[in-house]
């Protein structure tokens, strides 16, 4: 007859005590979503029902497509003047948590400075398609 072997922690080599270790996560998740539908239901009082980025309005029958960015990505940190705090459509909102991950891994990898941001707050370009153009083009 097998018996169950509980994990062990890595360094110590102890038992976890899993039912424990479940009870704080689902605790600290709870928590997390309550935190959220506060300042999720303070922002949407505080601001029009407009994407930040692309402009598109929200009504009451679509306002679930519309999130709550945290512009310094803490989402513990949320002032009650809401000057954390940006509504983004769900397109706009993964964008920017994918632009953020990749600025990460751009740091990690050790490939260069956080990106310039542009006049309209995006990043700044890079890439010039039409860099030596005239040159071409003189070649006649």
């Amino acid at each position: 007859m097998a018996t169950h072997n509980p994990p062990r922690h890595g360094k110590t080599g102890k038992p976890i005590d899993t039912a424990k270790l479940d009870q704080v996560v689902a605790s600290a998740r709870k928590a997390s979503e309550e935190r959220a539908a506060g300042y999720r239901d303070q922002a949407l009082k505080l601001y029009p029902w407009v994407c930040g980025r692309c402009a598109r309005t929200f009504t009451r029958e679509n306002l679930r497509e519309l999130t709550v960015h945290h512009k310094d990505m803490d989402h513990d940190n949320n002032p009650p003047d809401g000057s954390n705090w940006e509504l983004l459509c769900i397109y706009c909102h993964d964008n920017e948590h994918q632009k953020y991950e990749e600025h990460l891994a751009a740091l990690a990898r050790g490939t260069g400075k956080p990106a310039k941001a542009s006049a309209d707050g995006g990043s700044a370009a890079t890439f010039n398609p039409f860099a030596g153009l005239g040159d071409l083009l003189k070649k006649d």
